[in-house]
C-alpha cells in the first residue's frame, strides 16, 4: 500500500485541461535548485507548482575547484522534497538541467549521481554555449518577435546571445555570475565592476552595436523589481518589461556607488532576503554589458532556461503556435460558460468595427480576439466583484507573448464589459500604460461586448445572425426577425453607450421584414 496520499489516484481536477500530463524541470544553478512544474508540455506553459531552495553551489567555487559539501547537503534535501512533489503530481517527464558551478567543480560527479538517483532522471550538464541556447530560446518562448542580445545571469556565469527572426546564433559564457564576483570582488561591488568590464573585453557580441538588451536571471529580475517600485510603475510583473538603457544605468550605477560608501542601496528593501547582497554584483555586470553594448533598451524576461529548453523540445508546429492565443482558449474552455461563444464574439466585434470603417493591424486583431476567448472568465465571481476579479486574472496572468501595453487593452476591455464604460476599477493606473489609442480601442471592444451579451446570454448561435452598419450617421443593429423580441429599452441603451464611444450620434435596431 502506498504511503503517500493520492499517488495512486488521479489528482487532476476539473480545472485543469483535460488529459494533460504535468511535465517538470529541476534547474541545478549557482546559487539555487529550483523544480517547476509545468501543467503540461506545449507552447504555452502554466506553472503548477514552483519552489526554489537557495543552495549556493557556487559559493567558493573560484577559489577551491570544488562544491561545498554542506552545500551539496541543503542541495541533495531539497531535491528528495522536489522528488516527493514529481511523484504526488503524478509528473509524466522530469528534465533535469545542471549549470555552471556542476559542470565545472572537480567533485560534481558524486552529487550528480545522487541526483540521478534520486530523481530517477537522468541530469544534463549543460555546457556554457548550450545554457546561453537555451537562455536564448526561452527569451524567444516568450517574445517571439524579440530581435537583440540575450544576457542570462546566473550565480557563476553570464550567457550572451544573439536573436533575430526568432533564432539565436552560437552564444558566449563569461565568468560573471554574482556569487564567483561576489568571490573574486572579495565582497567589493566596485571591483566586481572592474572585473565585468575585464572579463567582457573579451565578447564579439557585445561591440556596441545598440539595440534592445533582454536581461534573464533572479538577480536582474530584483533589478526590475526595484526599478518598478521606484517609480511608481502600476504593474509589478518583470516579464516583458521594458526600460531605457540609461535609465537603468543610473539605478545600476547608484546601487554600487551606495554600497561603496557603505549605506543601504536604494530599494534594498524591495529585494528578497536571499537576493538582497548580489543585488549591487547584478547592477555591477549590468552597467557593464549596457556600456560595452551600447544599448538603448533592456527588457527583462522571467523566461529563461527552463522555459528555453522545453519550448526546444517542442516540434515545429507547436512552435508555431501562438503562446498567448493558446493560453487565452485554454482559459476560455476551463472558465467560460459555453467556449464556443467566443467565436461569435470575435465575428461580432469584427463585423461592428467593420461598420465603423476602423481598420487592425495583425496585433490588435490579435489582441481582440484574446479578448473575446477572454470575455466570460469571471461568471462564477459575486455580480459586485466579479469585475475587478476578471481584470486582475487577465492582468497579473502568467501569459506570455503580450507586452505590458497588451495586458492594459486586455484589462479595460474585461473591466468595461463587466463594469461598464464609467468603471472606477483599482487598475485605472495599469490601463493607462497603453497610452489613448489602446485605451479608446479597449472600451469600444469592451461596449461591443455589452451590446453582445444581453442578446445570447452567453451561449453560442445568436450573435452570428446579428450585424451591423451605419446609414445617414446612424449605428444600427440588425436583427433576424424572429429575434425582434430582443430589441428592448436595455439593448437600446447599450446600443447607444456603443455608438457614443464610436462618435455616432444616433442608434437604431432594425427587424428583417
Amino acid at each position: 500500500m502506498n504511503q503517500y496520499w493520492g499517488v495512486d489516484a488521479d489528482p487532476t481536477a476539473q480545472g485543469r485541461i483535460k488529459g494533460a500530463r504535468p511535465v517538470a524541470v529541476l534547474d541545478i544553478g549557482s546559487n539555487s535548485v529550483r523544480l517547476v512544474v509545468y501543467e503540461r508540455h506545449a507552447r504555452s506553459l502554466t506553472p503548477l507548482y514552483n519552489e526554489k531552495s537557495a543552495c549556493a553551489l557556487g559559493r567558493g567555487l573560484a577559489q577551491t575547484g570544488k562544491i561545498a559539501y554542506e552545500n551539496i547537503d541543503r542541495a541533495l534535501t531539497a531535491i528528495q522534497r522536489f522528488a516527493l512533489v514529481c511523484k504526488l503530481m503524478r509528473v509524466g517527464k522530469i528534465h533535469v538541467l545542471a549549470t555552471s558551478a556542476v559542470r565545472e567543480a572537480s567533485n560534481s560527479k558524486s552529487f550528480v549521481d545522487a541526483v540521478e538517483t534520486t530523481m530517477g532522471a537522468p541530469v544534463n550538464v549543460l555546457s556554457g554555449e548550450a545554457e546561453a541556447h537555451f537562455a536564448a530560446l526561452g527569451a524567444i518562448s516568450g517574445m517571439p518577435d524579440f530581435t537583440g542580445v540575450v544576457g542570462d545571469l546566473g550565480g557563476g556565469s553570464l550567457e550572451l546571445s544573439p536573436i533575430a527572426s526568432g533564432h539565436d546564433e552560437t552564444g558566449e559564457t563569461h565568468e560573471l555570475g554574482v556569487i564567483r564576483m561576489q568571490d573574486d570582488a572579495a565582497n567589493s561591488p566596485p571591483k566586481a565592476q572592474v572585473l565585468a568590464a575585464k572579463r567582457l573585453k573579451k565578447s564579439k557580441l557585445l561591440r556596441g552595436q545598440g539595440g534592445a538588451f533582454c536581461a534573464i536571471g533572479g538577480t536582474w529580475r530584483s533589478l526590475a523589481k526595484i526599478h518598478q517600485v521606484l517609480r511608481g510603475y502600476p504593474l509589478h510583473m518583470v516579464q516583458h518589461y521594458t526600460v531605457k538603457a540609461p535609465d537603468m544605468l543610473k539605478l545600476c550605477e547608484d546601487i554600487v556607488e551606495a554600497v561603496a560608501a557603505g549605506k543601504p542601496y536604494v530599494g534594498s528593501e524591495h529585494a528578497s532576503s536571499g537576493r538582497r547582497d548580489l543585488v549591487p554584483y547584478g547592477a555591477a555586470a549590468m552597467i557593464e554589458v549596457l556600456k560595452a553594448g551600447k544599448f538603448d533598451t533592456v527588457v527583462f524576461s522571467a523566461m529563461g532556461v527552463r522555459e528555453g529548453y522545453l519550448y526546444g523540445l517542442l516540434d515545429d508546429a507547436e512552435r508555431s503556435v501562438d503562446p498567448l492565443i493558446q493560453m487565452a482558449t485554454d482559459v476560455n474552455t476551463l472558465r467560460s460558460r459555453a467556449p464556443g461563444h467566443a467565436d461569435d464574439l470575435i465575428g461580432f466585434t469584427s463585423a461592428f468595427l467593420d461598420a465603423i470603417g476602423i481598420a487592425e493591424t495583425p496585433e490588435e486583431t490579435r489582441l481582440r480576439k484574446v479578448a473575446c476567448y477572454l470575455a466570460d472568465i469571471g461568471w462564477r465571481g459575486h455580480p459586485d466583484y466579479r469585475g475587478e476579479q476578471a481584470v486582475d486574472m487577465v492582468a497579473y496572468s502568467s501569459a506570455t507573448g503580450v507586452d505590458h501595453a497588451g495586458r492594459a487593452f486586455l484589462a479595460e476591455v474585461l473591466a468595461v464589459r463587466y463594469m461598464g464604460l464609467k468603471h472606477k476599477s483599482l487598475s485605472t493606473e495599469l490601463m493607462a500604460l497603453g497610452g489613448p489609442a489602446v485605451s479608446y480601442r479597449a472600451r469600444l471592444i469592451g461596449a461591443a461586448f455589452r451590446v453582445g451579451y444581453p442578446m445570447s446570454a452567453a451561449m453560442p448561435g445568436v450573435l452570428p445572425r446579428t450585424g451591423f452598419s451605419v446609414e445617414k450617421g446612424a449605428l444600427k443593429l440588425h436583427l433576424p426577425a424572429d429575434l425582434a423580441f430582443l430589441d428592448g429599452e436595455h439593448l437600446r441603451a447599450r446600443l447607444e453607450q456603443l455608438a457614443g464611444v464610436a462618435v455616432i450620434k444616433a442608434t437604431e435596431v432594425v427587424v428583417a421584414g
